[in-house]
């Protein structure tokens, strides 16, 4: 599995693996950080797009999405 691949992976085990929630969530997120929120991850930020931000953070657990219990 590529970085991308394990990234998406941890990212759905977040929402329990429902495309759904994490698409939205995903948008909803990038939408934020295109209006000018914070990341809250650090590593080369600058060169990613808004949606990558995104899913970096709901895989790396500092977003959570209300209604989603991660196991």
């Amino acid at each position: 599995m590529n970085r991308l691949e394990e990234t998406m992976a941890k990212a759905l085990k977040r929402v329990n693996n429902d495309r759904y929630i994490l698409a939205l969530a995903v948008g909803q997120r990038a939408d934020e950080l295109s209006r000018g929120a914070k990341p809250l991850i650090e590593d080369g930020v600058k060169n990613m797009k808004y949606t990558d931000i995104a899913i970096n953070e709901i895989a790396s657990g500092l977003l959570t999405i209300d209604g989603v219990v991660s196991k």
